[in-house]
Formats: structure tokens, sequence, C-alpha cells
């Protein structure tokens, strides 16, 4: 049987799986990405990414579709590398639509970016 330390201690260890220890938001047009750094049970980080996507239902209702990608230290090195690789073919073979998916990207970025002006008709509840 379990003594009562040990109970507390389990818990305080598990309080720290999966906790957030570093975290980067990336807005990119209409998805977003979370690059979360989290630690194991052991204290041992690994790296979280989640893309992230507002979808519309035929209701008009929305949801977000999220997409998680989890990648060990082990992994850090070689991923880094093969990406890098594939990001520069890209520009290299592609690079007018980087172009103008970048200028698409700012053009979105200009619309979210623009906080409409208060209606001084419009009655809120606070006001009253």
């Amino acid at each position: 049987m379990e003594s009562i330390d040990n109970k507390e201690e389990t818990k305080v260890q598990d309080s720290r799986f999966n906790q957030e220890i570093f975290s980067k938001v990336v807005r990119a047009g209409k998805r977003t990405y979370f690059f979360d750094v989290k630690s194991t049970r052991n204290d041992e980080y690994y790296l979280t990414i989640t893309e992230s996507k507002k979808r519309f239902d035929e209701n008009g209702k929305f949801h977000f579709e999220k997409h998680k990608l989890f990648l060990y230290k082990e992994d850090f090195e070689k991923f880094a590398e093969n990406l890098q690789e594939v990001v520069d073919f890209i520009r290299e073979k592609q690079p007018e639509q980087e172009e103008q998916f970048a200028d698409e990207v700012k053009a979105e970025e200009t619309v979210e970016e623009v906080v409409p002006e208060k209606n001084f008709s419009d009655i809120e509840f606070e006001d009253i």
C-alpha cells in the first residue's frame, strides 16, 4: 500500500506531466500554428506542433479543426535538417508562388487587423 507521501509525490509529478514549458503562436493566413514545449513524466522535453483551422458547418456554426504532431528530442536534428532541405527545394523550384502566397497572407493579415468602428446607435446590455 502506498503511503500518503508517495501519493503526494506522484500527484506533483503528474501535474508536471504535459505541462507547457514554452509556447509560440504563429498566425499564417487562415491557419494558426502552435509550437509548444512540454515535459514528460521523466522531465524530458518534447515539442508539439498543432495546426488549427477555423471551419464552418452547414448551420454556420464554427469549430476548430486541429492536427497535432509530436516531436521528441532524439528526432530534432533530423527533422530540422530535412525541413530546411524541403523548404529550400520549394523556394528554389517555385519562387513565384512563394511571393504570391506572401502577398495573399499579407492581405489577409491586414484584414484581420482592421477594427470595426463602434456604431453608437447600437445599445449593449452593459450600457443600460
